[in-house]
């Protein structure tokens, strides 16, 4: 299939790099691949991966411009430059730290970063939509580099009546199915999302949905702990110092997405900054410490994994593959084990993908994809028709 660009169809291999920052908003994550083929067929080579931190005041502002409320639309405008900027500078990065020239580079591939995600219908009057907002503008990216650039993957497939989310399945699909073994693939970002892939599965059985939070309220409740001088629970070292609280864990556990039956995706829209103010204010009520409520939240994330698994996956799988920042917390590690004993845990690091760097490299995929007219959304994972994902600019 040539899609509407015949020339990078006829490559035996195209070179492309795939950028990637989640709702954890750290940094941006640069993968440089070299693929070839399309589907089931394609191979996918990671040549460098890295992750380049966002400036402390650029992270500021994504993170502000990504709480629920008013926004501010010159903040909005230029943040989406800034970003485009960046994003071209952790590419460029990438090529080099490869050895490599932009020009020998033929694709970026780029997610942007989500500042808002509305999966629901929803609007004034009789307008009902799906609405989701990815900034780092492709033009810029495209023009600072010189090179040919794919992004708003998740437009397409909010057209065809999907959630817009989430997109990796595809990916997944790609790279990690198994003849013989039922597997699920479990990022563990900001939000948590699990891909189920059935022994030899083809892709109409692929079964993807987000479970809940994944790292966003332990994040969130370090930052405030701390002042912002932490941003993270470095190793589930302050969980692993602190005790579950049953009743606290109970009233999480309730939370309406938890019960809301694939397909669904969540976002900060449901566990950002006002939820984390709901959840220390009842922890406080209840005398919880500091690290009485890291245990907590981190046992939610565990706890949220494994009920999605036995409510909505049609059988445990065999192995877990775990992604994501959460793959660096042991105490999240040790939790999802013991809510999980039959599930053999794995990391993307076994089959060769560095942890943090496996959406990015989904998302080379899928720019590839797009260029040869592919559809690379999953059906049983948004619930939107087959849609070729991505919107192309150039340079």
């Amino acid at each position: 299939m040539t899609g509407c660009f015949p020339h990078y169809a006829s490559l035996p291999t195209r070179r492309v790099v795939g950028l990637m920052s989640g709702t954890s908003a750290d940094g941006i994550d640069a993968a440089l691949c070299e693929i070839s083929g399309s589907g089931r067929n394609a191979r996918v080579r990671l040549l460098h991966a890295e992750t380049v931190p966002y400036p402390p005041e650029i992270r500021a502002e994504v993170l502000a411009l990504s709480t629920p409320g008013d926004v501010c639309l010159s903040r909005l405008c230029r943040l989406g430059s800034i970003l485009g900027e960046l994003f071209a500078d952790a590419a460029l990065k990438a090529v080099a730290a490869a050895g490599l020239q932009p020009d020998a580079i033929h694709l970026i591939a780029s997610h942007g970063q989500t500042l808002c995600h509305l999966p629901e219908p929803g609007g004034p009057g009789e307008w009902r939509v799906r609405a989701t907002l990815q900034i780092a503008e492709p033009a810029v990216i495209a023009r600072r580099t010189g090179i040919l650039t794919v992004a708003n993957f998740r437009a397409a497939d909010l057209a065809a009546g999907g959630q817009g989310a989430p997109l990796v399945p595809y990916a997944d699909w790609v790279l990690f199915t198994d003849p013989r073994r039922d597997r699920a693939v479990q990022n563990i970002g900001g939000i948590a999302n699990v891909t189920y892939l059935p022994a030899g599965a083809t892709l109409a059985e692929v079964r993807a949905f987000d479970t809940g939070p994944g790292n966003m309220l332990i994040d969130g409740a370090v930052r405030r702990f701390t002042a912002g001088a932490e941003s993270c629970d470095r190793g589930g070292a302050r969980a692993a110092a602190g005790r579950v609280d049953p009743g606290l864990l109970a009233w999480l556990m309730s939370h309406p997405f938890l019960s809301q039956p694939p397909p669904r995706s969540t976002g900060r829209e449901a566990y950002g900054e006002e939820f984390l103010s709901q959840v220390l204010a009842r922890a406080a009520s209840r005398g919880l410490g500091e690290a009485e409520i890291l245990a907590t939240l981190t046992a939610y994330t565990a706890t949220s994994i494994a009920a999605a698994y036995r409510r909505w996956l049609p059988r445990l799988p065999e192995e877990m593959i775990l992604g994501g920042g959460g793959v660096h917390n042991a105490t999240l590690l040790r939790m999802i084990a013991d809510e999980l004993p039959t599930v053999r845990l794995r990391t993307h690091a076994e089959f060769g993908i560095p942890d943090d760097a496996k959406e990015a490299l989904a998302f080379a995929l899928l720019g590839n994809e797009a260029l040869l007219g592919v559809p690379a959304n999953v059906p049983g994972a948004t619930g939107g028709q087959p849609a070729i994902l991505g919107q192309v600019a150039f340079p």
